[in-house]
């Protein structure tokens, strides 16, 4: 079974090189591992692929050996190991605002004595049967990874326990989810603290944690609270950027837009 890039730095107590992708770009898998990335962030929550799509995707992952951290759109059981099966490397699933969703999720995606996945052991994952079932069996728990997402403040509340789960690898927050959410909320905690917060719980629990950073400042802000999974870039802000760029270069040499 391929071995997790993401799970070995967690092991080695080192931080993750996490990007973005939302749409169907293969080449962006190339470009990604060839740059030294981990892991790419595939968004299935709010973009839209076929199940063809997926695993044509996963294959790339496999090709150019870089970890897929999938987030699901669905929390379905079948269809949540059946990523797994497909060649995700592990899962990001969003919302995830109390220890009971938490073990749910473990019962879904690791095996026993972890969990309750199912076992086929016929799939992408598993070299289509033509390795040793029994280390599969080991591997798959041992190398795929669980990322819960912190999107709401009952997630902040719950946030000990969450991160006290057996089988959660670690906790994502969500500073556009939490943050609206927060702002319905009199008297509640500040996005900040809600971060010490996630942070304080990772640290007690050993599990990892992180977030979407957008400059040198914020991600060296993060890492300083010990944040090990940290995304930063992805093709859907890379590609409104070289088309305003190539916009204003028009422009210098047409003249403004009418």
């Amino acid at each position: 079974m391929r071995r997790s890039r993401l799970v070995e730095k967690l092991r080695n107590n080192e931080p993750v090189r996490i990007c973005a992708l939302g749409h169907f770009i293969p080449a962006y898998v190339r470009m990604a591992a060839h740059f030294g990335f981990d892991a790419i962030w595939f968004d299935n929550e709010h973009r839209c692929f076929s199940e063809r799509e997926v695993q044509a995707m996963l294959a790339h992952f496999h090709a150019f050996d870089i970890d897929c951290m999938l987030r699901a759109p669905t929390l379905e059981k079948t269809r949540l190991y059946r990523y797994l099966e497909d060649g995700a490397t592990g899962l990001m699933i969003p919302h995830v605002s109390t220890p009971e969703k938490a073990k749910m999720l473990v019962d879904s995606v690791r095996f026993p004595p972890l969990g309750d996945r199912g076992l086929d052991g016929a799939s992408l994952d598993s070299d289509f049967y033509l390795g040793d079932l029994d280390d599969y069996l080991v591997k798959a728990n041992e190398e795929t990874f669980l990322v819960v997402q912190i999107e709401t403040p009952q997630a902040v509340e719950n946030v000990e326990a969450i991160a006290a789960t057996p089988g959660v690898t670690g906790m994502f927050v969500g500073p556009g989810d939490l943050g609206l959410r927060l702002r319905h909320l009199e008297n509640g905690p500040t996005l900040d603290e809600c971060f010490e917060r996630v942070a304080a719980a990772a640290a007690k629990h050993g599990k990892a944690w992180g977030c979407p950073v957008s400059s040198v400042e914020d991600m060296q802000r993060r890492r300083d609270q010990g944040a090990q999974l940290l995304a930063h870039g992805g093709d859907f802000m890379a590609l409104m950027k070289m088309l305003e760029g190539a916009a204003q270069t028009f422009d210098s040499v047409y003249g403004p837009r009418v």
